[in-house]
């Protein structure tokens, strides 16, 4: 296993995700105990020490699984992460039920890791009204030793990253994105990991298959990166990626099977990062895949200027490649939920103003009619 050191600690690269545990009958929120036992087992035994959950996984049931998984373990043996559930607003004034609740939940007296979660343009506001009290009280809870190192994980934009920093910067001692090499320029990941790096933040990864997606690629793509690096697996490229990325610390992987565990245990058994021509590679293939559901919106703003309904086309357009190239998801919806039904994609009149100025020749309206389709 691959360690890294942090602060005082040294932890695994490989860190164990609580949100795709094994579950009965496709049910997501029936979380299969003893399989998810053997997970956890398998993983101690081989080294792995950074177990991460929240409030929400699997329907609130893995916080309590991993609580009775790792509670035959001696304390010191793991560091257990967990998160405060912003994403749902109705969560804001709860800050110190769910965090007590959650002590209860996990079996445990303190969490190693505590992350504001979700930082986002839906709650970005609501995170940084002081009349909610939650950074004052989860900065209290880490002075009297419940929490040990406190920081956060964000799916919002560059803007919202940097409200957040702006705020609570000084206090955060690493940051969870969504990090991996499509997102390096689809979801603006190498600008976050810069913009992090300028904070001194180490980064934790979150999705760095992208749900699975990266852990299997069309022919032509597999085929194309086992040319330049024969002996790695396909999801071996997506990790040698985040080995290579300046900064990063921690790379969390959700694990349902012990197939999946063995095949990330045998990568993080070495530290291999790509060269320049393999990352050159891996780079151009991954441009190719997006160009096939994505339209080439460079966000220009031309166009904004010409829209009698003043839409945010280049943002409205960034949320349709996302939507359109994971067949659907929840941040293109959760971003959308934060703007008035005028501003939506279904606002669009099909004036087409907006097309005699892109630079790109997009067709805007016929992609707008699209996305608000798929929305419905």
């Amino acid at each position: 296993m691959v360690y890294k050191e942090f602060q005082d600690l040294r932890l695994s690269a490989l860190g164990f995700g609580g949100m795709r545990l094994p579950v009965v009958d496709g049910r997501d929120d029936a979380v299969h105990e003893a399989a998810a036992f053997e997970l956890v087992n398998r993983a101690m035994e081989q080294g792995v020490n950074y177990y991460d959950t929240a409030w929400g996984y699997h329907g609130g049931n893995s916080e309590l699984v991993l609580g009775r998984a790792l509670s035959s373990y001696p304390r010191e043996r793991f560091y257990l992460a967990d998160k405060f559930p912003g994403y749902d607003l109705s969560n804001m004034d709860k800050v110190e039920e769910i965090f007590n609740r959650q002590l209860e939940k996990c079996q445990v007296d303190f969490f190693d890791f505590y992350l504001f979660h979700n930082v986002c343009e839906m709650n970005i506001d609501a995170y940084l009204d002081p009349k909610y009290g939650i950074f004052d009280y989860l900065k209290k809870q880490k002075a009297n030793g419940r929490i040990k190192r406190l920081g956060f994980s964000a799916h919002g934009g560059m803007d919202v990253l940097k409200r957040f920093l702006d705020a609570y910067g000084k206090e955060m001692e690493f940051c969870q994105i969504q990090l991996n090499y499509l997102d390096w320029t689809f979801q603006n990941a190498k600008a976050k990991a810069e913009l992090l790096r300028s904070w001194n933040i180490p980064i934790w990864v979150m999705e760095p298959l992208r749900g699975g997606r990266l852990a299997r690629l069309p022919d032509e793509y597999a085929a194309r990166l086992a040319a330049v690096r024969p002996e790695e697996t396909t999801p071996g490229w997506a990790f040698r990626f985040l080995q290579t990325v300046p900064g990063v610390t921690m790379v969390l992987s959700g694990m349902s099977n012990l197939e999946q565990l063995e095949s990330n245990l045998e990568t993080f058994s070495t530290d291999a990062p790509l060269s320049e021509t393999e990352m050159t590679t891996l780079l151009t293939a991954a441009s190719e895949m997006l160009g096939r559901k994505t339209v080439p919106c460079t966000a220009c703003r031309y166009c904004v200027n010409y829209c009698p309904q003043a839409l945010d086309i280049p943002m409205l357009l960034g949320l349709y490649n996302e939507h359109s190239f994971t067949d659907g998801g929840f941040l293109a919806s959760m971003a959308l939920s934060t703007l008035s039904k005028e501003k939506w994609p279904s606002a669009c009149i099909a004036c087409r103003s907006c097309e005699r100025v892109c630079p790109q020749q997009i067709k805007i309206s016929e992609t707008l009619d699209a996305f608000a389709r798929m929305l419905n």
